[in-house]
C-alpha cells in the first residue's frame, strides 16, 4: 500500500495526499476504525513533508473520513467506509434509455465522426479565430478592472437577461448598425447556439417548417431538425439567395420562420447584395414569415462598404430576430451572444433561458464589457482585419493557381468555398488528402437536401502561410488525379 502515490506539479501536497487517501478509504483499501499511519511514517512512505501529513490529516478529519484519538493518532471513520454498506449495483443500457432528440444530436455530431488531425496535418477545417491574434494583456487589465470595481457580484448568480452594462453596451452597438431600437429588448446568451436554439424552441410549430439558404451553417441545420423543423432550402446565387426560388417556395407551402445568413455567409463566403436584402424582406414580409438572422462574423469585412443587417432593413418593424456574436471576431472562449428581437418576444425568451441554464456567465459578460468599454475591440479588429485579409488573398490566390475548381466563392470572412465539377466527391478526395496530410470539411453537411457532394469549405485563419500554398497544391493534385 501507499506504492502508486504520485505527486502532480502545481497542485498543493497536503491536497493530492487528502484526496489519495480518500481514494484508498472510498474503494475499501482503508477500512472504517482502522488506525492511520503516523505522521512520520506516511511523511516517510510518501516522500512528502510530515508538515503536508499533519495538514491531510486535518482535512480528512473536517472532510469526515478520519477522526482524532487524543494520544493515539488518527483513524478512518467507521461512516466513510463503503464495504458493508455497499448498495446493489445493477446495469442501465442507456442507449435504450435515449429519446429521439438525443439520437438525432448524436447522429449530427460531426465532431465524433470528424478527422482527427494527426501531428503534422494541414488542417482547413477550422475557421475558429487565431490565438495568437487575441488580445491577451487587454483581456487581463478588462478582468482585473471589473473584478476591482464589483468583483463579489460578478462571482455570485446573475440575471437570466443578462448583464446590463452589456445590454445597454451592445444595444447602442447595434444602433450604430443602423437598427431601429424602439420597441426591440435584448437577451444575453451563451454564444450563437444557445440563443438559436431558444428561439426555435419557444416558437410555435404551426406548419412545422423553415426556410434558409441552401447550403448553410450545419449548427442551425442541427438546431433546425432538433427542435422538429422540416428544412427547405433555397439554391444561393454569387450575390445572395436566389430570389426567384425563395418566391416559389413561399407559394408552395407555409413557413414558422426562415434563417438566413446574409453577410460572410457559413460556408460560401457570399455577402448578400444591399438589393437582395430588400428584395428578400419585401417577401417576408409579403407572405408574414418572421425572420431569424445570423450576424456571424460581419466585422470582417476586408474591402467595400458597410452592408446593414436584416433587422436594420426591417425599419420599426419586429419581424426579424437578430442573433449576435463576437465568436468569430474577438474571443469564442467567452461564451457571449445575444437575441435582439421584439420586447415582448425576449419577455418569454428571458423565462426559458431561466428554466434552463438560469443566466450566461456573469464574469464572462463582465469581461467582455470591460473590453468593449475600453474601445480594444476597434484596435483588435483592425489588427485582424490585416492579417484575415492577407490570409483570404493568399488562399484566394493558392486556390486559383492549383485547385481544378468550377466555382469559388467567399467575400471575406475566415474561409473560402470551392465547387468542383457535378459527378465529383470531395468526400473520395478527403481521402486521398488525407493520406497527404491535408484535411478540409466537406461540404455536402452544409446542405439541406442531401446534395453538396461536389463541394469543399477551406478555413484559412488558423493555418500557417506556408502550410496555406503546400495544403492547397496537395488539394489540386489530388483532385486533378480524382478527375482523370
Amino acid at each position: 500500500m501507499f506504492k502508486d502515490f504520485k505527486l502532480i506539479a502545481g497542485r498543493p501536497v497536503y491536497i493530492q495526499v487528502k484526496d489519495y487517501l480518500k481514494h484508498l478509504i472510498l474503494k475499501g483499501a482503508l477500512q472504517g476504525g482502522q488506525k492511520l499511519p503516523s505522521t512520520r511514517e506516511l511523511s516517510t512512505l510518501l516522500k512528502v513533508s510530515r508538515n503536508s501529513i499533519i495538514s491531510a490529516y486535518a482535512g480528512l478529519t473536517d472532510d469526515g473520513f478520519a477522526y482524532t484519538v487524543q494520544g493515539l493518532g488518527s483513524y478512518v471513520s467507521l461512516a466513510a467506509s463503503t464495504e458493508s454498506a455497499a448498495a446493489p449495483s445493477w446495469t442501465v443500457d442507456w442507449k435504450e434509455r435515449m429519446n429521439s432528440r438525443a439520437l438525432l444530436a448524436e447522429e449530427l455530431d460531426i465532431m465524433k465522426r470528424g478527422i482527427r488531425a494527426e501531428k503534422g496535418t494541414i488542417s482547413f477545417t477550422s475557421i475558429a479565430p487565431d490565438e495568437s491574434l487575441f488580445d491577451l494583456d487587454n483581456v487581463k487589465r478588462a478582468f482585473l478592472d471589473r473584478m476591482s470595481v464589483e468583483g463579489n457580484v460578478l462571482l455570485n448568480y446573475g440575471y437570466a437577461k443578462g448583464y446590463k452594462p452589456l445590454i445597454d453596451y451592445l444595444r447602442q452597438y447595434m444602433e450604430h448598425k443602423g437598427v431601429d431600437m424602439r420597441g426591440k429588448d435584448m437577451l444575453i446568451t451563451n454564444g450563437f447556439t444557445e440563443g438559436f436554439d431558444l428561439v426555435l424552441s419557444a416558437l410555435g410549430q404551426k406548419h412545422g417548417r423553415v426556410l434558409c439558404e441552401n447550403p448553410t451553417h450545419h449548427t442551425a441545420i442541427k438546431n433546425m431538425r432538433l427542435n422538429g423543423f422540416d428544412i427547405t432550402g433555397v439554391t444561393m446565387e454569387r450575390d445572395g439567395i436566389h430570389l426567384g426560388e425563395l418566391k416559389r417556395a413561399l407559394e408552395e407551402r407555409e413557413y414558422d420562420c426562415a434563417y438566413f445568413v446574409p453577410s460572410y455567409h457559413n460556408p460560401t463566403g457570399i455577402v448578400m447584395s444591399p438589393e437582395k436584402r430588400q428584395g428578400l424582406m419585401k417577401l417576408m414580409a409579403e407572405y408574414r414569415v418572421p425572420v431569424i438572422e445570423d450576424g456571424f462574423n460581419e466585422e470582417l469585412r476586408y474591402s467595400g462598404s458597410h452592408v446593414a443587417p436584416l433587422i436594420a432593413a426591417a425599419g420599426g418593424g419586429n419581424s426579424v430576430v437578430y442573433l449576435g456574436s463576437f465568436s468569430k471576431v474577438l474571443f469564442p472562449g467567452l461564451r457571449v451572444g445575444w437575441v435582439l428581437a421584439d420586447q415582448e418576444l425576449i419577455y418569454y425568451l428571458e423565462s426559458v433561458k431561466r428554466a434552463r441554464s438560469i443566466h450566461t456567465s456573469t464574469l464572462d459578460q463582465s469581461i467582455l464589457y470591460q473590453y468593449l468599454l475600453g474601445g480594444h475591440l476597434e484596435k483588435y479588429l483592425k489588427r485582424a482585419r490585416t492579417e484575415y485579409k492577407r490570409k483570404y488573398e493568399l488562399t484566394l490566390e493558392c486556390c486559383k493557381e492549383y485547385l481544378p475548381y468550377f466555382g469559388l466563392s467567399g467575400d471575406g470572412g475566415l474561409h473560402l468555398f470551392v465547387t468542383f465539377p457535378e459527378g465529383f466527391s470531395t468526400r473520395e478526395l478527403l481521402d486521398a488528402c488525407r493520406e497527404r496530410g491535408v484535411i478540409f470539411t466537406a461540404g455536402d453537411i452544409f446542405f439541406t437536401n442531401g446534395t453538396g457532394q461536389n463541394t469543399l469549405r477551406l478555413g484559412f485563419s488558423r493555418v500557417a502561410d506556408g502550410d496555406i500554398r503546400r495544403g492547397i497544391e496537395i488539394i489540386g493534385r489530388a483532385a486533378r488525379q480524382l478527375l482523370g
